[in-house]
């Protein structure tokens, strides 16, 4: 067999090995052998690893682009996408938002996928919203969009006015995700405690950037994470708590898998390094990190996440890339009214694709978790619990997505400016942070689209292309129920959700 790419002299880095000695062959996209000193042709590209670590392409399975309420001054698919690949991802999952007063889910599901095509710069897939999920919706619509679509995966706030599904509503939905055999991801806080805070501090003027953090206290997302179990142990349907940033909030989440139930966790690279002294500075910067959850109190908050992923607690870890830019009326400046900063008003969200992966990666060179924790959590298990077999995984037969390393020491330190990075934001929460390790190459379906030695972005818009996804692969719901109610009978068809868990050494 002839290769189009032999990546040699590397150190391969799967969840479950690592692997020296061996060179990846691949040829149409795909990964076609592993084996030593494999031969080539006079047309193959080699690419000397160094003894680097390669890497699978990451997974961004969190990503908000171009949404309804995020098109002026932010990212584009263009633009986000281009920065993924360039910080080590080839595949990103975003959000087509269904507005509470949207009545079907199809246009907007048609709408955001055109918004992608042509000018993905990675692979992509898409999940969807619900805000308001009406019986129509979810006993007609959303069956048809995941035959058709392949959109296996929805989300459910329980805070902020304009998306907060109540507890009645999650029910409906879990119902439906359960019949469907799809993932239901949940933004869990106590709406009510935020929004009392919320109020008793802006009576009190107390209204800068800090006090975002004051108003959404460790506590609103410990209740909601632990209602959200509670929902979702009832029906026996499978969740995902997003973005977590409480240390109990990820005890509960271990709690429930030592109890098998099929509760999935994921934190962010904000929850790992920022904390919420960083809401505070001089001329409102302070905005620049402001997040929901918000970034916590203590360098213990921050060892807790890095312990629940090395333990595995956490199934994923994402960039909750949500990017407004800093010095624009459209994007943070919103939070400046008549010039007075107001917390409520400044947009959620903050930059993160292209720094996510360095971000864990520092976590290996610091010995905070391993070679095989990194793959596990930002690109193996991401690509499992959202159905995508080819990705998230260096073996023949599976898409050509790498991501390679500089060997240990080889790399200049870096200290990160804003002006080194591909997005289309002004600035980074991460400035002036020194890395001593960056993607040297990103490889998408067998083409180099990252070389950080010869060109840098070398990869184009219209790469990417759209995946129709399956239904998840890790454990999906027992048929153990709390009492002898059952949800309605015609839950229970065969689900085609996998039998794993990532939180076990047995599944890991």
């Amino acid at each position: 067999m002839e290769f189009d790419i032999i990546v040699r002299h590397g150190i391969i880095a799967n969840a479950n090995d690592v692997v020296s000695g061996q060179d990846i062959g691949v040829k149409d996209g795909l990964i076609a052998c592993i084996g030593s000193n494999l031969p080539s042709s006079p047309s193959t590209t080699i690419i000397d690893a160094k003894g680097g670590y390669i890497t699978p392409g990451g997974v961004d399975s969190h990503v908000h682009l171009e949404q309804p309420d995020l098109r002026q001054d932010s990212d584009t698919w263009e633009t986000g996408t281009r920065s993924a690949v360039c910080g080590g991802t080839t595949t990103v999952l975003a959000f087509a938002v269904q507005q509470k007063t949207d009545k079907s889910i199809v246009p907007l599901v048609q709408d955001y996928s055109t918004l992608a095509r042509g000018n993905a710069a990675c692979d992509y897939g898409v999940h969807i919203i619900l805000s308001n999920p009406t019986k129509h919706i979810l006993d007609t619509e959303l069956p048809e969009i995941v035959k058709t679509s392949g959109i296996t995966s929805v989300k459910l706030y329980m805070t902020y006015d304009a998306m907060k599904v109540d507890d009645r509503g999650i029910l409906d939905v879990l119902i439906a995700t359960r019949k469907l055999g799809i993932t239901t991801m949940i933004h869990a806080e106590n709406h009510d405690m935020v929004s009392l805070i919320t109020e008793t501090l802006e009576r009190d003027g107390q209204t800068d950037p800090y006090f975002h953090a004051i108003s959404r206290p460790k506590i609103a997302e410990d209740e909601a994470s632990y209602r959200a179990i509670a929902l979702s142990e009832l029906m026996d349907t499978p969740i995902l708590l997003v973005h977590v940033s409480s240390e109990t909030t990820a005890s509960h989440i271990r709690r429930a898998q030592s109890r098998l139930l099929p509760v999935y966790g994921e934190t962010c690279p904000q929850y790992l390094y920022l904390l919420s002294e960083n809401l505070q500075g001089e001329e409102f910067e302070g905005a620049k990190c402001v997040c929901s959850p918000p970034v916590r109190e203590s360098p213990e908050d921050l060892q807790a996440m890095w312990t629940a992923i090395a333990n595995g607690t956490f199934t994923t870890y994402s960039s909750d890339h949500c990017a407004t830019k800093f010095n624009a009326s459209g994007g943070k400046r919103l939070g400046l009214v008549n010039g007075i900063p107001k917390f409520s008003k400044i947009p959620n969200g903050l930059p993160g694709l292209e720094t996510r992966q360095p971000l864990l990666f520092k976590g290996v060179l610091d010995g905070k978790i391993s070679i095989q924790d990194f793959v596990r959590v930002s690109c193996s298990n991401p690509a499992q619990l959202y159905g995508l077999p080819n990705k998230g995984v260096i073996f023949p037969g599976k898409d050509a997505d790498l991501c390679i390393w500089y060997p240990k020491g080889q790399m200049q330190p870096l200290q990160l400016t804003n002006a080194m990075l591909h997005h289309d934001i002004d600035y980074s929460p991460f400035e002036g942070m020194t890395f001593y390790n960056w993607p040297r190459c990103t490889i998408l379906r067998g083409k180099v689209v990252w070389d950080r030695d010869n060109g840098g972005y070398v990869g184009r818009k219209g790469d990417g292309n759209y995946l129709k996804r399956q239904s998840s692969m890790l454990r999906g719901p027992r048929n153990v129920f709390v009492n002898e109610w059952r949800p309605p009978t015609e839950v229970f068809e065969q689900s085609t959700r996998g039998s794993k868990c990532s939180s076990c050494l047995d599944c890991r």
